[in-house]
């Protein structure tokens, strides 16, 4: 493991260093993508369709509108503006600039008139997703978009960016709920065969990623994982996309130097910010909290923010919260107020919650009761805000942080059973969805909370069951192995406290600072 870590740190730095000195293609990867545009305008198309793969929009964007005044006939070049204008499908909805702008490209694209049927059905797919945006609902068009790239795939079986395109609207489709994750393995198995073919494809390794990006399948996605920044190391995005699966197998060191790169990359607060969140995550989880100060102050010296989607929110709430609550500051946490900087905290209630409930749970378990039930209303205006704006998997999680904060409320208020049965619940709802890729984790996962609540109420075999279920889930989290441990340790299982004091141990090798647990830990195993 300590090998592995130190060949993808030596090789993100010299990524980063050759990245200055690479070609324009060899940058960004290698797309093979035929048009009937002019042949002055292909390579600049084809650099553009890589870029889109790695998500880097306004730099994509700018390569076709480049292609599309060197060729004004060029319609396929108004197709991939459209594309662009749909944003990170990981993050959908689109914000309703982007469905203005990509039905703006769509009529453009039509307007051009594509020489080829394939060139029209490429616009013909986009079209779907764009049109009657007002009046029909998202998914019933992203549905729409995912049918049009199927039959798109079927008739032209030979174009490997056909499949690519396909794969990737599968995987933006899946379901939460579904266990099975029958789309991202039916996407996988389409990408792997592509991946075979063409190894230097940006979009081919960024969306294997993606379709593994889930606890039982994630070891799959490593070599993709090891692979992708090497492909298009001038993309930040390129550089981030390896962390979701180092996360997911709890590979903290590796995480952290992905994350690090990409936020220094970045040429935008959305790239930025995401990068940022994952790396305090990451460095919370080695107990290094000086290094995660660090990057809350680099958060909090950014003089304006750029609104650009709720995932820019999502980072400035998760943050400071992570910070407070990975390192049991519950006093910390109730005290935490929105980040300001002119961010429009209303259009976005799923960021809001994010810093809402960290307060709740800070507030709870501080014993102040008052200040929770405030925050615990306003999460259910949230959640009720997220329904009427017919966002269902958020609805979901919000009501999820909702109960896991009654719940301690409860608790404190001396209800014990009542407590243990919010937080049961909460845990299995959450355990019936899939965490959003927006974000490396729960701000506190449920089950780790309930195993932390049975603790505390002197049920340690219970709560060590708990512990362990999260553990499959979230791999070498802090707080998850600290608990176990402790839970063993007042069971009396000495064999099961040390392996997990021992584990954490290794977690904080490298800690910068010395937290109560690690101290814990070393006197255990120094009996």
């Amino acid at each position: 493991m300590a090998v592995s870590r130190l060949v993808l740190s030596l090789s993100l730095a010299v990524i980063v260093a050759a990245a200055g000195v690479a070609t324009a293609q060899e940058k960004v990867g290698k797309v093979s993508f035929p048009t009937s545009c002019s042949a002055a305008v292909q390579q600049e198309l084809e650099r553009a369709v890589a870029m889109l793969h790695s998500f880097w929009f306004s730099a994509s964007t700018s390569a076709f509108n480049a292609a599309a005044q060197g060729d004004p006939a060029c319609a396929i070049a108004h197709w991939g503006i459209a594309m662009n204008a749909l944003g990170n499908p990981f993050a959908w909805p689109p914000a309703p600039k982007g469905l203005a702008d990509g039905w703006a490209a769509v009529e453009k694209a039509k307007a051009a008139g594509a020489k080829t049927q394939r060139e029209r059905d490429y616009i013909g797919a986009i079209e779907a997703f764009y049109k009657d945006a007002a009046t029909v609902d998202h998914r019933t068009r992203a549905l729409a978009y995912l049918q049009a790239m199927e039959r798109l795939s079927q008739r032209y079986s030979d174009d490997r960016e056909a499949a690519i395109f396909y794969a990737l609207a599968l995987n933006a489709t899946a379901l939460p709920t579904d266990k099975t994750y029958a789309n991202q393995l039916k996407a996988a198995a389409i990408l792997e065969k592509v991946f075979a073919e063409q190894p230097q494809h940006p979009g081919v390794a960024h969306y294997l990623i993606h379709s593994y990006d889930y606890p039982p399948i994630a070891e799959k996605g490593l070599t993709a994982a090891r692979r992708y920044a090497g492909i298009a190391p001038a993309a930040p995005h390129a550089l981030h996309m390896p962390s979701h699966i180092f996360t997911r197998r709890g590979y903290w060191q590796d995480s952290i130097e992905s994350n690090r790169v990409s936020a220094a990359a970045a040429m935008d607060h959305f790239n930025q910010l995401h990068a940022l969140d994952y790396l305090a995550y990451a460095h919370l989880q080695l107990g290094q909290d000086a290094a995660a100060k660090r990057v809350l102050d680099q958060v909090n010296e950014i003089p304006k923010v750029n609104v650009e989607h709720f995932v820019t929110g999502f980072a400035l709430a998760t943050i400071p919260s992570r910070y407070a609550l990975e390192r049991g500051r519950w006093a910390e946490a109730a005290s935490l107020t929105l980040f300001a900087k002119e961010f429009p905290w209303g259009r976005f209630p799923q960021s809001e919650a994010q810093l809402v409930f960290a307060r709740a749970l800070g507030a709870a378990r501080g014993g102040d009761v008052a200040a929770a039930r405030r925050d615990i209303d306003r999460l259910g205006a949230l959640r009720d805000a997220l329904a009427a704006a017919k966002q269902g998997y958020w609805v979901e999680q919000v009501e999820i942080q909702r109960q896991a904060a009654a719940a301690w409320v409860a608790r404190a208020e001396g209800k014990k059973e009542e407590a243990l049965a919010l937080l049961r619940s909460a845990a299995e709802r959450e355990d019936a969805t899939e965490k959003h890729p927006v974000t490396p984790g729960p701000i506190a996962p449920a089950r780790e909370l309930l195993a932390e609540m049975l603790l505390e109420s002197n049920q340690p075999v219970e709560a060590l069951k708990e512990f362990e279920a999260t553990m499959r889930v979230e791999p070498n989290r802090f707080r998850t192995v600290a608990g176990a441990a402790r839970a063993a340790e007042v069971a009396g299982d000495k064999a099961k406290a040390r392996h997990y004091y021992t584990q954490l141990l290794t977690l904080g090798e490298k800690a910068d600072a010395e937290r109560a647990e690690l101290r814990q830990a070393r006197a255990f195993l120094g009996k």
